[in-house]
């Protein structure tokens, strides 16, 4: 089961091929080799990422 590393809710759906969105704190996940990559979907649709505000342990995904 996966959780959102950052607000830890397992309210995580798939979008994508390796892409989640967690519906709990409303940003984007993409797992690559198992590290996820987190980004803030903005009001024009781009993406922020968020990578830099979590340490790489924090980060880690186990599937």
């Amino acid at each position: 089961m996966l959780r959102c590393p950052n607000c830890n809710s397992i309210d995580v759906g798939k979008i994508g091929v390796n892409q989640y969105y967690c519906w709990g704190c409303f940003i984007e996940l993409t797992i690559s080799k198992g590290k996820a990559n987190l980004h803030q979907v903005e009001e024009d649709g781009s993406l922020s990422s968020l990578d830099d505000l979590f340490s790489d342990d924090e980060r880690t995904i186990n599937l």
